[in-house]
């Protein structure tokens, strides 16, 4: 083999190498989320804020990256779909979370343990996102369809004129919306009382319902803003 040909293989692999090995950044998030509206827009609303925030001259806390992705699958294909963005990603990842619901999909409990098993932290809600929303306002133990929540926020927002008056799923500032009146910590301590006594090892997350583990990313991605 001529010197110019192994020289020219020693540098492929050397770039190989570099590509290969990704730096772990302190502070990253990724967050993968099934809907495609109003799941990436209330976390970019939150975003938002943590860059304003913590932005600036001085930082004491290393601002963190969060990037958002509103992938619009099933919860299983969800799980794949992460995968390939943690594997193609230019950084490591410090926390990666997925967020999905039930609605009526059947692999619901075997995509919360999958992503589980693999590492990731799942933020689920049974049925829907709209639960954790309607949260924000009232606490409810309901047993109720995902059109009901809807139906729920509609009135909610109609009441409190938030909007044009209906709940849409296209609202791009649904963060400051439904944080009327401390909503989000109403959320989460609204969350908490429902969940308190929610055991993994007793309970699926189908049969947990309503339930959410929503507020568990919110209070981590709070916490740059207190």
């Amino acid at each position: 083999m001529g010197s110019d040909e192994l020289f020219k293989k020693r540098r492929a692999a050397r770039k190989q190498r570099r590509h290969e090995y990704k730096m772990p950044r302190a502070n990253s998030f990724l967050i993968v989320t099934e809907g495609e509206r109003t799941e990436p827009l209330y976390f970019r609303g939150l975003q938002k804020l943590i860059k304003e925030k913590i932005g600036g001259t001085v930082d004491i806390v290393e601002r963190p990256v969060i990037d958002i992705y509103g992938e619009g699958c099933s919860t299983n294909k969800l799980i794949e779909v992460a995968e390939r963005i943690v594997k193609d990603a230019k950084i490591m990842y410090q926390n990666v979370w997925i967020v999905f619901d039930k609605d009526d999909f059947e692999d619901f409990n075997q995509a919360v343990k999958e992503g589980t098993d693999r590492g990731y932290n799942i933020a689920w809600s049974n049925q829907s996102f709209e639960y954790w929303l309607y949260l924000h306002f009232n606490y409810s133990d309901s047993a109720l369809h995902r059109y009901q929540w809807n139906e729920k926020l509609d009135e909610l927002f109609r009441q409190n004129h938030l909007g044009n008056g209906t709940y849409q799923k296209n609202y791009e500032d649904i963060y400051e919306m439904v944080n009327l009146y401390d909503g989000v910590n109403t959320a989460i301590k609204n969350a908490k009382r429902r969940m308190a006594e929610f055991d993994k090892g007793m309970h699926k997350p189908s049969e947990y319902d309503p339930g959410t583990t929503v507020y568990q990313l919110v209070e981590v991605l709070k916490s740059y803003l207190e």
